[in-house]
Order: structure tokens, then sequence, then C-alpha cells
């Protein structure tokens, strides 16, 4: 079937069948649901840390949906009970092929705690928003109960959890280094990155007679062996071994160092780590899908809303983004503190217009749908089919960010086609509005290449944006105001955002809008003390924000932000980075936040005198303050 003819039978399944969704329109999530499908064993069960909504956003959607376009029977068990008799991992009995697992669309821990340790309340990706419904560290746990219960079948876990963890890692939660969550699993095999291409391959090679236990060969996955089976190959990096990095911080970093340049890489290598007699091995990734590859994830015949066990029940992560349109993957920012290039990789893939049009057309047709999409965009909104100008440039790089510490030379960042795909959204007749909601990178919208095209279609991009796809608050993070600081968090000097406001406020005037710019910032993240936190309270003060859109570090596994708090070194340079790792510490960083409360006076004047910075205390507390009017944020 073509792809146009495939399109145009999704659209028509989607429509006749929206109104009246039935059990059958969905993967299976139980016996009955398989048996309504006139199955009586499946090829592959797959556990998920999250609720089951059938929708290109959430990753076991995408896998169990790939699979089943691969012919096979495929089931998903969404936030199976760990705690009662495991009936849960029982109910559907012995898949033909493997388990598949995934902790869900975030990190379990990250998912569960606040950066301050405290258990969160609410879980958007659980119905009713409820929190608990998944284990701590769900990947380990999940994969231990079914390799107990069903020793001789395989397991392949993936997702963000189990990518992010593939090496000796640094847990926040555990305060330690924890090996490669293939050897606390004890699962046979694990996809990184964004999983298609090596599900599709693992399928594949199964159905062509290939044992699983041969399959060690397949891009972009991971498994262990014992090391005296292992053979050693030339191009091999061999980083330093769980147990040398556990007594020596200095290779803990080193060995970061390597895993991120490599996963820069267009063509990456073979990372080999030794833990205890055990050898993991990560085998190189696949090249960056192309555009053709991505639109086939968006077009399997997803019903697009939580399944109908749900039903009555608001899932807070849907309602988020089913009215939102995803354009690419992959950013190019490299931002220290951030997993999206690791995840998804630093090149970036863009879905086809005619891809995304038929998307909004599916969405169109949702029956509490108004005419307005929440969001054009992706893990940054303007990064859509920009890239390196000579890919044999790209292909020779290890920069971590292709924006910092300047823009690369390299780098196209004209934004005509975005502007083009914007324009063909805006004039469908079931489209009212369209809004950025994703955050942007003024950073790009700002710079002066040598290519006036490009440009111009910053300036174009620019007004467009502000003018038309605003809805009321456009969302931009700097993250911080000094400038060491933010070195260290790869992100441009705060001069930047104070040009892009001025040109902000300069179009909302010109155009009668009444908008407002959100900065999102970040205390205590290494390289930054009590004296930056403090500048930072003056610096908004002076451009009348009272900021709420705020976060305190939380290290999670993967980043160099995270590896600078573990080592206190900069992995890069090996010198020393100064960070606030007490709870104490972080709390009395994050009220400069908040200095405008009045209980927080008191305390913030007591550690401006501690750190013999009296001068920012009238600048923070002066008196013909009191009646002036402040724009939270």
């Amino acid at each position: 079937m073509t792809s146009a003819l495939l399109s145009f039978s999704i659209i028509f399944f989607y429509l006749c069948k929206m109104k009246d969704l039935q059990l059958t329109d969905f993967l299976p999530t139980s016996k009955k649901e398989a048996e309504l499908r006139g199955w009586d064993t499946l090829d592959v069960i797959l556990f998920s840390g999250d609720a089951y909504v059938d929708h290109p956003s959430f990753g076991a959607a995408v896998i169990g949906r790939l699979l089943e376009a691969e012919g096979l029977k495929v089931a998903i068990v969404p936030q199976p009970n760990w705690r009662d008799d495991l009936r849960d991992f029982k109910k559907l009995g012995k898949p033909n092929l493997f388990f598949a697992i995934s902790a869900g669309s975030m990190d379990s821990m990250v998912n569960h705690y606040t950066a301050n340790k405290r258990r969160r309340s609410n879980d958007a990706y659980t119905a009713g928003g409820i929190a608990g419904q998944r284990p701590d560290y769900a990947t380990i746990t999940y994969s231990n109960i079914l390799k107990k219960l069903y020793p001789d079948v395989p397991i392949v876990i993936g997702g963000i959890e189990a990518s992010l963890r593939r090496f000796t890692h640094y847990d926040y939660w555990q305060d330690k280094l924890m090996h490669s969550i293939l050897i606390d699993s004890h699962a046979d095999l694990m996809t990184y990155g964004m999983g298609e291409q090596p599900t599709r391959a693992i399928v594949r090679a199964l159905k062509n007679g290939i044992p699983f236990s041969q399959l060690t060969n397949i891009p972009q996955t991971s498994y262990v062996c014992n090391f005296s089976d292992f053979v050693t190959d030339t191009n091999d990096v061999v980083l330093y071994s769980h147990e040398e990095c556990c007594k020596d911080k200095i290779k803990q970093a080193k060995n970061f160092k390597l895993i991120e340049e490599d996963s820069n890489r267009i063509f990456s290598q073979r990372l080999v780590q030794k833990v205890g007699d055990k050898m993991v091995i990560v085998n190189p990734k696949y090249e960056t899908m192309s555009s053709e590859e991505l639109d086939q994830s968006y077009e399997f015949p997803y019903t697009r809303v939580p399944h109908l066990r749900y039903k009555g029940k608001i899932i807070p992560a849907y309602e988020m983004i089913k009215f939102s349109i995803n354009l690419h993957r992959g950013c190019f920012g490299g931002c220290s503190f951030c997993t999206i290039s690791a995840h998804q990789g630093k090149q970036i893939v863009s879905r086809t217009k005619d891809s995304v049009l038929r998307e909004i057309k599916l969405v169109s047709q949702l029956p509490d749908f108004k005419g307005y999409l929440s969001d054009l965009g992706g893990p940054s909104a303007n990064m859509y089919q920009l890239g390196g100008k000579n890919k044999s440039i790209c292909q020779k790089c290890v920069r971590p960010s292709c924006l910092h510490p300047r823009v690369c030379k390299n780098l196209c960042t004209d934004l005509s086609p975005l502007l083009d795909l914007y324009q063909s959204v805006d004039h469908l007749s079931y489209i009212k509005k369209s809004f950025i909601g994703s955050g942007v990178r003024y950073d790009i919208l700002l710079h002066e290449s040598d290519n006036e095209k490009e440009n111009r279609s910053h300036r174009i991009y620019t007004e467009e944006l502000i003018k038309n796809h605003v809805s009321g608050r456009l969302k931009v993070a700097p993250e911080h105001t000094s400038d060491q600081v933010l070195y260290m968090m790869r992100k441009p000097s705060f001069e930047l955002f104070h040009k892009f406001k001025e040109i902000f406020e300069k179009i909302n005037q010109k155009n009668q809008l009444n908008q407002q710019i959100i900065p999102y910032f970040i205390s205590s993240h290494p390289g930054c003390l009590l004296a930056d936190m403090a500048e930072l309270a003056v610096e908004t003060k002076s451009l009348n924000f009272q900021l709420e859109q705020v976060q305190d570090f939380t290290p999670t596994p993967m980043t160099l932000s995270t590896e600078m708090y573990y080592t206190g070194l900069d992995p890069y340079t090996l010198k020393p980075i100064k960070t606030a790792k007490t709870q104490n510490e972080k709390l009395e960083q994050r009220k400069f936040f908040f200095w405008y409360l009045p209980e927080n006076r008191n305390e913030i004047t007591k550690l401006l005198k501690r750190i013999n910075r009296n001068d920012l205390i009238n600048k923070l507390f002066a008196r013909n303050d009191r009646n002036k009017k402040f724009r939270k944020n």
C-alpha cells in the first residue's frame, strides 16, 4: 500500500471510528480484549509505567503500533500492580517472542520526587492524576518480576529511564553511582534513544529465525555478556569500569565526556564498560531517521485518545497535548541540564508538511476541538528543518551544542520552511488559530549569520510568532542572569534576553497586543552561588518580574550538569566547580526567586549580609518599591 493511500485509509478509519470507538480499536490490555480480536496467544506483551493513551506522543503506543504494523499480536499492560499477587504480570501469560518494558514517558524517580526529594502528590501520566501507580525504578521492578515469573522469556527494556541509565550513572535519590540498568534489571536487551529503528530490527531478525541470544549486533541496542566471553574490537571505546568510577570521580567525569561526545556523532562507536565479571556492550546508534521514516510513527492507526478503561477520568498529560502537533525530534541546543539530545539526538529530523497537515485534520475531528491548536512545536519550537549546511563537517563534529558558546557557522538557521508550514496550517478552514506552546530559542532568532536570507527569515518569524501565535504568554528559557552560570548551562548571555524582550514589547505595542513574556529560571545549578541568585533577583526585579516559572536544579542521569554536581568537576576541563548540594543550600538559593514575599525578607537580608552583599539589600527592598506593580511570570 502506498504512503498516500495508507494515510487516506488511516484518516477514513479515524473519521468512522471517532464517535463510536470499540475495545478492538485499541491494542488489547487484557485477555478478554485479546480474545475479542480472536487471539489465543500474543507475540509481544508491553508493560508500561504510564496509563495507555493511544496517541503518537506516548512511547508505549508508538512501539505497540509499530509492532502491530510488523504483523505481530501485541498487548499493553499499563501500570501493572506490583504490590499484590502480581496478577497483572500473569494475566496474559507468556508471549511468543519477548516482553517489552518501559517506565513511561519520564524517569520514574523524576516522576515521583521533587528536587528536594519530597514525594510528588500527583502524576500527570496516570488517570485522575493519582500518584503512586508505578514503583520507584519502574524498569528494574517490572523486569525483575517478569524474570522471576518467566525466566525463559527474553525481556527488552527501553524508554527514557532505561536509555539514560545505560552506563554507570549518578542517582540523585540514592546519592550514589548505580550500575548500568541492564545489570540491575537482568533484562536481556535494551533499546536506547528513540526506539522505532532498533525495535523493528529486533522483530525482523526474530522473524528471520535468528535466536534471541544472537541479537548482539543490532544498532542502538545494549546487552550484557560475561567478561570471559567478551571479544574486543579495535574501534571500541573502552570506558573505565563501574568499580573504578566508584573509587575515582575523575574517571567518572572522563567517562561522561566520552559518552556525550559519542552520542553527538552522526556515526557513533561501540562503547563497552566492565561491571564486576560482566561487560556492558552498547552498540553504535542508527543514523538519524529520514522525514519519511518519522512520518510513519505518526501515521499508525491511533485512536488518539486514552483507552476506554479510563472513561470519565482525566489524564493530565494527554489533556496538555491532545490539540498539539509535534513537528520534529532532536535538539542541537545541548543545554547542560537537558536530556533531549542524549535521548532524541542532536540532529534534527523533521516531519514532512503533508504528514503534519494530515495529523491536524485528525485532531480537528476530536469531538471537543474548537479550532485552536495549542502548540505547533517540538523539543524547541523553532528548530524545524534546521541543521548543518555541509553534512561532511557535521560527520566529524562532536560539539554538544550547535549554539554554544557561539552559533556554528555551518548551521543553517533559515526559518522559511517553518513559516511556510505556519501559513499552510493557518489557511485551513477548520483552524481558527495555531499557537506555539513549546519553548522558543531566541538565540536563533537574534543570530546574525552571513546569509541575509536567513537573517530576514529570523525577523519575519519573530514578528509572525509574536503577532499571530502567542496565546497571551510566550515561554522562553533564559534559565539564569549570570553569564558565568549560563556558560556552565551552555546557554546564551542574558543580554540576548534583554534584546528579545525589547523586540517582543515593540511588536506588541505596534500591534496593540497585551501579551506577556514568561521566562523560566533554575536555581542551584552547578557553578551557581548565593551571590548569583541574589543578582538574579535584582535583575528580574528591574524587569518588573515576580517569578513563578522556576525550578530547583534536579540531577538526572546522563546530563553534564549531573556529572558536575556529583563529581564537583567540569568533565571537559576537570576544573573544580562549586555547587549547592545540601537541602538547606538549595532552599537558600530558591528563596531569591521569591524575594517579594514578605515572609522571605528577613531571611534574604541575613543571607545577603552573610555573603557581604549589603549593596543588594536596598536594591531589593527599597521603600519606594512598596507600591510598584510587578508582573507575575
